[in-house]
């Protein structure tokens, strides 16, 4: 597949991203160019290694590639670009993060943020409906704050947000949690993970070997489902723990299986 992607690329293909740092991780290209292979469409998706430093440098570069379309944004750059774009979606604005950005003929650079519909969908598709359910949620990053809202609106009970900074888990408490008269989620430095039915990872711990674990699991109750955003690798360690301990699990790719279309329609990819 990777030969006959090379062969197809021309002149006349139109480029797109996907932004990181660091990139190995990434697995939007793959599922992008596989779609560009199997609907000949003369498109290619490339990794985007954007170190912090160099974020602003290197988005005045893509601006001005007129063959750029847009790219899919992951860790740990969906704040950061959002405040770089022109526009913002709905979702994109409330949270203050983008996963997808696209670039106009004259460089302008829209965002917006499909993270909390594919991970909510993407629990639905394996049949863990949020509805109802108790949730923690660990880290108060870009993809935290686009999870939040959709399981709120997904009709999740409560959520606790635990974040070692506690003013970024109360930033995204009081955004989703504003013009509820019960407001249903919480922020917290410490939680050990007790009494939830749902616990999110949404922080980039397990990208790498030798990571901490997002939470440890001895406190955590027996049937509790333990879910992660990071799709490679497939199995975390801290997915393996809960294994290990007869938890249920789900995967961080569902949340991007659940969003390529959204994505591919947003930024002109498919």
């Amino acid at each position: 597949m990777m030969t006959e992607q090379v062969s197809r690329i021309s002149g006349t293909t139109r480029v797109f991203g996907c932004i990181a740092d660091p990139v190995g991780h990434v697995r939007a290209p793959t599922v992008f160019n596989t779609l560009f292979a199997q609907q000949g469409i003369d498109h290619v998706m490339v990794p985007i290694h954007a170190p912090a430093d160099d974020l602003n440098t290197i988005i005045e570069g893509l601006r001005r590639l007129p063959n750029f379309g847009g790219m899919a944004v992951t860790i740990p750059h969906k704040v950061s670009l959002a405040a770089l774009c022109d526009t913002l979606g709905a979702a994109a604005q409330l949270t203050g993060a983008v996963n997808a950005v696209r670039f106009d003929d004259d460089g302008r650079m829209h965002g917006d943020n499909f993270d909390g519909q594919g991970f909510v969908a993407g629990l639905q598709m394996k049949g863990h409906d949020p509805a109802g359910k108790s949730v923690l949620m660990i880290g108060a990053g870009g993809a935290a704050r686009a999870i939040a809202l959709a399981l709120h609106d997904a009709g999740a009970s409560t959520i606790s947000i635990c974040n070692r900074t506690m003013d970024k888990a109360a930033a995204i408490a009081d955004a989703v949690n504003a013009g509820d008269d019960a407001p249903r989620l919480t922020a917290m430095q410490h939680h050990d993970g007790s009494n939830v039915e749902l616990i999110v990872n949404t922080t980039s711990l397990g990208l790498h070997a030798g990571d901490a674990l997002p939470l440890p699991l001895e406190s955590v109750d027996d049937g509790t489902l333990i879910a992660d955003i990071i799709m490679t690798p497939t199995e975390t360690e801290w997915l393996k723990a809960a294994q290990q301990r007869g938890l249920p699990i789900h995967h961080g790719h569902h949340m991007l299986d659940c969003q390529i279309e959204l994505i591919g329609q947003f930024i002109g990819a498919l």
